[in-house]
This record gives structure tokens, sequence and C-alpha cells, in this order.
């Protein structure tokens, strides 16, 4: 079977047992503080197994885009050094949220394994939790009872709370799990060990493919495990491994997932693959690095420089420095792998190839600027003096860190020179490091404490900013040594930060009005709506009155709003292709990435802007559409985004049925006249194909354009009421061109005159030629002119100027080449005279400056220079 046929098997399988097969979820996690990226197939049902959310489907099966690359799940040192691990992964998984139980998860995972799949039974070994006393749980012995049924008992082995009892984190839905293991050795291997020792034993060969979890508990703060609402079933099974297994190969990277890849890059690298492991480890790791850099791309994160930016960065230059080092690609190469693995995963998903060109530009650029500074790195390395042979760990962390560095590169090179690594102030540096970061965004969250029994918070905020509610429930936090309290109200009207518009902030009044605490933010997590409070109302318990900041709420619908009719304006000016790669909208601004890969001209920003304010202008009225079915909207053409994780239902927000038809969950205007007006106020790059639009609307934009008045009045005031000012500022510009040549010409002379009055006040000194003088130029560049013209002029020189332009002191040294050789440097020299103005400076060892703070210390400078003059 191929991997599509072995995936589609798997969905076709669970389709016939009442489950409905939903769509992957996006690779990058928005809405939970807890993670960066979907690293586990329950992610996105977390909120189902928690009961914070309606369940529309009771039997679900999918295929999830998963990565593992950071926190507790962390595989990527791995990557490509074994035959398993990954960093994207499809995880198939089939859920069941209070429906079926152990029973039918055990059943249908053999039947499919076995039956459709055709793996031999002696090959499958099979576990189940043996019980943990610490934590006061028993041995697991329905899934042992019920493995009996299909399974010989020397198949059937206990394992412990690590293997078999499955926790996405330190607190959350949790449960014992049942895993299903295969045996893929020769049979001669077979003979000589038993293949039930080898599970759970890190063997390559015997290796786990399903997890069956079954969600029981939920883990709190404090250790202890609370019961569920109901009991749930997760379970996961590696697509890759599977795929291995199917196709009985040795390693996932010989499937017909990764060797397309693979021997592209073996053709164009020249290197046959299965040649040299050294060679072959880096050509795993391309091919693999691209499905997670590609996805992560298209799914809307972009590289940076922090949080999952950063993540992806470190990924892609992971890649690039094998491709380098072990196969030679000194060009960009890792880009073009991105057409092989849309053409892959065609209609599967779809959002890479719809997005290829984009995604291979972002990698193109990511690629070209870390080769430069690579290649910076390495010039650096070259340059490094290694003391006793050994390079220190500060400066091997330093390559890592600043210039992308693995370990063992460093190690490469120093190799060559016959030096050594010190590893362990390596490993002191990064662990350092890492403790830094842990410490800087650690959140210590409590527990739910629950003031009111209800199954889930209900926002009724797209109609009504303050309603009558109560409390559910509350817990504290704590971060950067600031503690708040989040809430979870029965009923809010508080809009949650999502889709780029930020959070409401309003009041919670008790029912009196006469006491209320500030909601200072308002967020989602995992589908939750949780206000933010710096205190608790005193008492939690009756009814309040929740009330959003009205004002705050109508201006970030203005620029909500106003970001639907730029997006319409941009396809429109600029092209199709534009799509919408990030925004922020709130109260005073709004800010649009997008798509698009040259710079937006004045001439095409005019014209946006004039299509805006027509629209606002014609007062378009709001049509919003509710619960519309999802694929009703794509159908009619609206406008849905990457990266967003849409239901079943979704929410049509159009202005004009043919300009702005956009799926969206944010708050907008009734009618687009409420906007007032539009303007751009920046246009700029903010990576390979992104640009960023920013724009202030209505109050904003009317004060802006009163600045603007006022600005202009006053210029006309300057120019004596011109009624032509461009006329009259290009006289005064033409005007002032005239008159800098004149000072330029007079200086020059200044110049002239003073090189050939200076020329005798040289002092001769042990052979050297001395200038200590103070200079009258009001010039920077007119001091250096006269230095170097006394440098052509007089051989042996050590001059030393001292300045005084608009009311700075300054100092200029200089020296002949002849004395820079003896060791003399003009920086170090300038840097000490420095001290006497207050100041400080630098420069070559032949040319050097400074600036200071106090002039009176200019006649001590001279009075030392002659120090600097060595007596023999």
């Amino acid at each position: 079977m191929t991997a599509k046929e072995i995936r589609q098997a798997f969905l076709s399988f669970f389709e016939s047992k009442q489950h409905h097969v939903v769509p992957s979820a996006p690779i990058v996690v928005k809405n939970d503080p807890t993670l960066m990226f979907t690293n586990a197939g329950m992610n996105q049902f977390k909120d189902l197994f928690l009961g914070e959310a309606v369940i529309k489907y009771s039997r679900v099966a999918d295929t999830q885009r998963c990565l593992r690359v950071s926190g507790k799940h962390n595989d990527l040192e791995e990557v490509g050094i074994d035959t398993y691990h990954h960093t994207m992964f499809e995880m198939l998984g089939n859920w069941s949220f209070g429906d079926y139980f152990k029973k039918e998860a055990i059943a249908w995972s053999w039947e499919l394994l076995t039956e459709v799949y055709k793996i031999p039974k002696e090959k499958l070994y099979v576990t189940y939790f043996e019980g943990d006393e610490k934590e006061g749980l028993e041995k697991d012995q329905e899934a042992y009872d019920l493995w009996k049924q299909y399974v010989d008992e020397s198949h059937i082995l206990p394992g412990n709370k690590k293997d078999n009892f499955w926790e996405m984190g330190d607190t959350g839905p949790c449960g014992p799990c049942s895993e299903i293991h295969v045996d893929c050795r020769t049979d001669e291997e077979k003979a000589l060990v038993d293949g039930a020792t080898l599970v759970n034993a890190d063997h390559p060969q015997v290796i786990e493919i399903w997890n069956n979890v079954f969600m029981q508990f939920n883990r709190l703060k404090d250790g202890s495990l609370q019961s569920l609402p109901a009991k749930h079933v997760d379970t996961g099974m590696g697509f890759e491994r599977l795929v291995r297994v199917l196709q009985e190969k040795t390693s996932n990277y010989d499937t017909d997932v990764f060797q397309p890849m693979i021997q592209f890059i073996s053709d164009k690298a020249g290197i046959k693959y299965g040649a040299d492991e050294k060679t072959d480890i880096a050509m795993r790791v391309m091919a693999d690095h691209i499905r997670a850099i590609s996805f992560v791309i298209a799914d809307g994160q972009l590289p940076s420089n922090n949080k999952a930016g950063y993540v992806i960065r470190r990924i892609l230059r992971r890649a690039v420095r094998y491709a380098y080092t072990f196969l030679n690609f000194k060009e960009p190469f890792l880009n073009q792998l991105v057409p092989l693995l849309a053409e892959q995963f065609k209609g599967v998903f779809d959002e890479l190839i719809s997005q290829q060109d984009f995604v291979q530009k972002v990698v193109l650029e990511e690629e070209v600027s870390f080769l430069r500074t690579l290649s910076t790195g390495i010039q650096r390395f070259e340059r490094y003096q290694a003391a006793n042979n050994v390079v220190e760990g500060a400066f091997a962390f330093e390559l890592s860190d600043t210039f992308g560095f693995p370990i063992d590169l460093t190690e490469l090179m120093a190799r060559e020179k016959g030096w050594s690594v010190d590893l362990i102030g390596y490993e002191q540096a990064l662990k350092k490091q890492k403790d830094d970061s842990r410490a800087a965004t650690a959140i210590d969250t409590g527990d739910w404490i629950v003031v009111n029994t209800e199954d889930q918070s209900e926002f009724v905020g797209y109609d009504d900013l303050e309603i009558e509610t109560e409390i559910l429930k509350y817990r504290k936090v704590k971060a950067k040594g600031k503690e708040q309290y989040q809430i979870v109200l029965r009923q809010t009207p508080f809009y949650a930060e999502s889709g780029g518009q930020v959070g409401d902030t309003g009041r919670l009044e008790d029912h009196s009005r006469q006491f209320w605490v500030d909601i200072t933010d308002t967020k989602k997590e995992n589908g939750l709506t949780v206000h933010f409070a710096d205190i608790l109302p005193d008492h939690l318990e009756g009814k309040f009155w929740a009330v959003v900041d009205e004002d705050k709420r109508v201006l970030t619908e203005d620029n909500h709003s106003a970001t639907h009719l730029l997006h319409a304006a941009l396809k429109q000016v600029l092209g199709k292709h534009v799509n919408q790669k990030g925004s922020l909208v709130n109260a005073d601004y709004l800010r649009f990435d997008f798509s698009h890969f040259a710079k937006v001209t004045d001439e095409e920003l005019a014209q946006i802007e004039v299509i805006v304010n027509q629209k606002i202008r014609q007062n378009i009225k709001l049509k919003e559409q509710r619960n519309v079915p999802y694929q009703d909207a794509i159908e009619s053409g609206v406008t849905a985004l990457f990266g967003e994780k849409y239901g079943d239902f979704v929410r049509m927000i159009t202005f004009d049925d043919h300009f702005s038809k956009e799926l969206c969950g944010g708050t907008h205007v009734k009618a687009t006249g409420q906007i007032g007006s539009f303007k751009i106020i920046s246009e700029s790059a903010v990576a390979a194909g992104v640009r960023r639009i920013e724009a202030i609307t209505a109050d904003k934009a009317e004060q802006y354009f009163l600045d603007q008045r006022k600005e202009l009045g006053h210029l006309k005031a300057l120019l004596n009421g011109s009624k032509d000012l461009s006329a009259s500022v290009q006289a005064l510009l033409d005007e002032n061109a005239k008159l800098k040549k004149e000072i330029e010409k007079s200086t020059i002379e200044r110049v002239n005159t003073l090189k050939h009055e200076i020329v005798h006040h040289v002092r001769g000194i042990n052979g050297i030629n001395l200038i200590a003088k103070h200079i009258d130029l009001q010039s920077a560049e007119a001091v250096k002119n006269l230095a170097f013209s006394l440098k052509d002029m007089i051989d042996n020189l050590f001059l030393v100027f001292t300045t005084e332009i608009d009311g700075k002191p300054g100092i200029t040294v200089m020296l002949a080449d002849h004395l820079v050789k003896k060791g003399l440097n003009a920086s170090n020299i300038v840097r000490e005279l420095g001290k006497e103005i207050q100041g400080g400076g630098g420069g070559q060892p032949f040319y050097a400056t400074a600036g200071g703070k106090n002039p009176a210390g200019l006649k001590v400078v001279l009075e030392k220079a002659e120090s600097f003059i060595p007596h023999s």
C-alpha cells in the first residue's frame, strides 16, 4: 500500500464505525497559552475533554499535523539520527467523547491492524497500565481482560506510569493507556531475543505504533487527580511508523513518505543515499525539517527571533547547517523541496499547495540570510585563538546561539585545527540560557475554584455590551512576579482576544452597582472566555453586571472593519495573490500583514486609501451571518484565512457582496460610515514576501488631519503666508544648496590656509613630528580633511587636534603609518584623552576621534599629547 492508501484506509475504517472525519487543526496553536504548537492529536479536543465546549460529534476521526520540538515533548536532536523520530509528523486518531470506551477502542484497533492492514498477529505486543501505588491507581484489569480475547497472554505486557499513563503536561486531561507495539526484526533475531523484553526499550525495530488513551482524569496543580465529567477515548497512531511497518522497511525514511525528497536531495548533491552515515543523516534532516518548516509557515507562523517564530527558524537553520556542512550546498537549496512536498500532500493538506510560491519564497529568504550568518561565524572561528588548543565553552555557545552552529560543527572545525572543545563549559552556558528563558516565561497557574456549576460559558457580546451574569469559576495566576485572577462568567459580553482583535476591558460590578473590579483583559483558553482582574469581588456568589468599555470597543470595531475593507482593496489594487498573514486591531490603530513580494508604491497606497474611504462614505450596512455551514460559505466565495481552525458552522462578515466577504469571529461596525475616515501611516516589510500596513481610523484619523493642518498653517506662517508652498520650499532648498557650496568653498580655503600655518608649529621629539593644536573649524569633515592633508605633507606625524563645534568638545588623533607599525594606536590614545572631556570615542589605528561634555578639559588634552610619544 502507498502512504496515501494507508492514510485513507484508516479514515474510511473509522468512518464505517460512525466516526465523523474532521480536518487537521492548524499546527500553530493560537488559543492555548500552554502550547505554541499542536504536539498531539488531542490538542484541538482539549476543551471537549474538560467539558468546556459543546460536543457536536461524539465519535471523530482525523489525521493531525503535529510538531514536537519544544517543551516536554522535544525530539529535535534525535531527528535524522535515528530511524523514527520526526519534527512534524501525522497522528492518525479516533476519538470518543463520552460515547464508547475501552471495549470498542481495543476491538477496533486490533481489527484495523490485523484484518485491514494485515499485520501478522504474532508481530504485535500490547501493554496495559500496571497501576501505581503512590498515585492510588489500580491495575487496568479491564484492558488486560479485553486484550486476552485477541492476544496471547505472552504478548500482553504490564507498563508503568511512565509508559502507560498518558499526560499532556503537568496539569490537564490524562488517563491510563494501552499501547500496541510491532516487532519488525528478522526471524533470526527473534529466535535469539524474546520481543517482549524489547518493548519500550528504545529498540529501533521494536516500536510503538498505536496508543489507546482512556481519558478519565484531570491532573490538578497540587498533583491530585480529579475525575472528568465523562470518560473519553483518545487514540493516536504515528502515520510515518505505520507506513514503515506496512511497507516492510527498517526506517521511516525508506518509505514513500520521505524517499522522493531524499532521492531529489541525493541527485542534486551528487551523493548516493546509503553511501555514508553522515551524508545520510544530513539528507534525512533536510527531508524531515522541510515538512515542519513548510506547514508552520503555511499555517501563518513566519520565522522570527521569538517564541514560535524562533522555533521554526531554529529548525530551518538546523537543516541548512547539515546541508552546508555535509552535502556541500553552499547556495540556498532547501526551498527547492517545497514544490515536491506540496505535490505530495495534494488532496490531503491542500493549504500547502495553495501557498506554495509564498512558502518557497519565505524559505529562500531565510536560507540566504542564514548562509550569510554562517559565513560570518566561520570567519569568526578562523580568527579565534584557542588557548592550549581548547575552544572555550562560552565561545562554542556564542557560535551556536549567535551564528547557528551546532556543537558538532564546532567540534569538526576544531578537530581540523588539532583543537578540542570545552563541552562542559558549553553545556553550562546552554543550561544557563535555558534556565533564564524558563524563568522569564514561567506562569504559575492555580486550579479552578468552582463558584456556580454550569456546563459552559456563553458569549453574547455581538449583541450586548452589558448583561447580568454570575461567576462560574476563578483561579489565581502569577507571571513575572505579578498576581492576577482569571474569572469565567456564565454569560459574558466581553470579546476574548482572537483573530488579531484585542480583548475587551471593562468592569464587573456587584448587583448594587456600588462596588466593582476592573476587567483588564479578556483572552481565550481552549475555547473558554477568561477575564483578567487584579483583585476578586468581595462576595463571589450572586448576580453581577458585566460591563464592556464601550468607547474602546467601538474604536476597536472601527479598526477591525477597516481591516476587512483594506484586505479587499489590497486584492483589488495589487492582485488576488494578496492574503492576510497577521493583524493587530485595537482602539488606537490597525496593523495588517499580507502576502506581497514588492514594496507597495505611493501611488498604490493612495489608490488603496481612496477605495477604502469610498466604501466608508457609502455607509455600507454590515451583513452578519451566523452558523453558516462551512462548505456553503466557501462556495459563496468567502475569504478564509490559512492557519485558522474553522468548525462545521462559521460566521460570515460582509460589506457589499461584491467587495468584502470574510469568515470572522470579531466584532464590527453596524455600517461602514461609523469608521469615519481611513489613513495609512506606514508601509514596510515584515519578512520575505510579507508586507505590513499600519493605519488609523475615526478620531485618530481626524486628529491626524488636524495635526497636519496645524503643521501646514505653521509652515505657511514661516513662509510669510505663501500660497504656493512647494515653490517657496524649493526656493529655500535652492538657496540652502547655494549657501552650502559657498560655505564648502570657504572651508576649503580655510583648511588650505591652516595647513600651511600649522606646518610651522611642528615639534620634533625623538624623531617624531608632533602637532598638538586647538583648531577653529566648525565642521568635523573639515577637521578630518585637514588632518589627512597634514599626514600627506609631514613624515612620522603624531597629530592631536582639539575642537569645539556647536559648544561640544572634540578630539582628533592622526598617526603616520610608520608609527602604527611600531605599536602606537590612535583609537587607544583618543579613548584615553577623551576622559579629560568626560567623553569617549574610537576609530582606526591610524585615525580616531572622540567627543565629550567638558570643553574645559581640552587644554589638558593638548598638554598630555606629548606623553604618548615613546622616549626611544
